[in-house]
This record gives C-alpha cells, structure tokens and sequence, in this order.
C-alpha cells in the first residue's frame, strides 16, 4: 500500500504552488478540513512560536492526513525527538527553524529520514500509511518519498550558506523566514529593501541547482506575494489564523460600524 499522498509535494513535484496556511490560534481538528476547504495544500502547525502541545498538533496531522490536506509542523529546534515523535504521529512535513549551515541541515534532514537516506528511527506502523501492515523496509521507503522536510534560512549566514544547505539529500526545500532575516540584517520589517531581494534570489538559484523547492514565509502583501512568486517561489506561507481571522473580523466590525448613523 502506498504513502498516504503529500498534497504539498505532489503540488511542488508538479511544478505549481504550494499554499501553507499557518496554525497558531486554533486548537481542534476543525482546521484540517477548514483549510482544505478554503484552498489550501498544507497546515503550517507551528511548534515554535505557539503553545501548541504535542498531543493537539498529532490530532490535527491526524485528522489532516483524513481530508487531503498536509500536515507539516514546524519544530522548536534540532533535537531529533522534536521531529521524530511528530513524524511518528501523523506529520507529514518538518519545519526546521534557523538552519545557518550546511551541518545543521544534515542534522535536519538526518532526524526525518529513515535509513539509508537518514538515522530517523523505525517506531512501528504509521498513519502515514493508513496503519497498513507492511514490511518495514517498504515503510520506510514510501514514508520516505512522501515526508518533506524545509529548511528555513532567517540569517545572512544562511543566505551565504544556502548552496550547501540546499546540497543536502534529505532537504526537500528552502524557505526564507522574511522577519527574522530582515530583524538579522539590522532591517526589522523593511521588505523592500534590496537585501531582501538578493537573497531571495540566492537562495531560488540554490534551489534551482540542486533540485529542491524555493519557499517563503512573512511576506503577505499582494505586491511582495506576486514579486516573489514571479521569482520562483513555490512553497507559500500564506498567513496565520490568528492574522487572517485579525484581518476578516476587522474589517466586519468596520462594515457594520458603517451602519451605525447615532
């Protein structure tokens, strides 16, 4: 029996956008089937920044893998536990944060992937496929093709380091984390800066040489979106729930506000 598919990678593979919608607020599996049905190809579950607990987050890859949207998780750090014991309970996908060289990815890649590829461990059968009883030799390959694995450059050390990151077997992408290379640059929200710019196009030229995905993450205006886009870009972070509840919920309050003639 086959992997369950990756909806992200099967979209990248394909050579088309994959559109992340990040998972901050929410805290039940009403998201998984919310952001398919809104047109979404994967869950960002952030592990780093929200006070999610393992437990929530393996109930929402759970019920994502149910409804064909893909659950990627973005990990507090490099411990091979913060990755394993997600993977091992339904994700799809990791999020490395912070990569700045070529071991760190290796270290990366190594905790998401099973041998020969990597060192992650074997703990059983997986929903990743369905629970079917298989040898776990052929798990660990099909698991292996279908698990995508994103290192997120935030620094100009990564930037510089990107072509050997990107190098890495076992790196299935690159995403720039917009905010905190900007806040590293000394530039805190200055996107239109050229040093933005140059590294994004250092980083789709890593890409592009060594066979992995170009991603992108903090930039959510039409304008930024499209430029980026047009630069090459295919793995999007789109927003938060948090931020897109923030944006529609203001701007009801606003439309009703309107009606209001006292």
């Amino acid at each position: 029996m086959p992997a369950v598919p990756n909806h992200a990678l099967k979209q990248l593979r394909a050579g088309k956008l994959a559109i992340g919608l990040g998972v901050n607020l929410a805290r039940t599996v009403n998201i998984a089937q919310l952001g398919k049905t809104c047109g979404f190809d994967w869950l960002f579950i952030d592990g780093e920044h929200s006070s999610l607990d393992l437990d929530t987050t393996a109930q929402m890859c759970s019920a994502a893998l149910g409804v064909g949207i893909a659950p990627v998780v973005r990990v507090a750090g490099l411990e091979h536990w913060h990755a394993s014991r997600i993977l091992d309970n339904g994700a799809q996908g990791i999020v490395y944060p912070h990569i700045d060289t070529q071991e760190q990815a290796q270290r990366a890649a190594n905790a998401c992937r099973y041998p020969p590829v990597g060192k992650r461990s074997m703990g059983g059968t997986l929903q990743q496929v369905g629970f079917a009883p298989m040898p776990v030799g052929e798990v660990a390959k099909v698991v292996n093709e279908e698990t995508l694995v994103v290192a997120m450059i935030e620094s100009p050390q990564g930037v510089e380091n990107c072509e050997a990151i990107a190098s890495v077997a076992g790196i299935d992408a690159l995403l720039i984390g917009t905010n905190d290379f900007c806040f590293e640059c000394g530039i805190p929200g200055q996107f239109h800066d050229p040093r933005v710019t140059d590294a994004y196009r250092k980083v789709i030229a890593a890409c592009r040489k060594h066979g992995k995905f170009p991603g992108m993450g903090g930039l959510y205006t039409a304008e930024l979106l499209e430029r980026h886009i047009n630069m090459g870009v295919q793995l999007i972070l789109s927003g938060s729930d948090f931020a897109l509840l923030q944006q529609a919920a203001t701007t009801r309050a606003s439309l009703i506000r309107g009606f209001d003639k006292k």
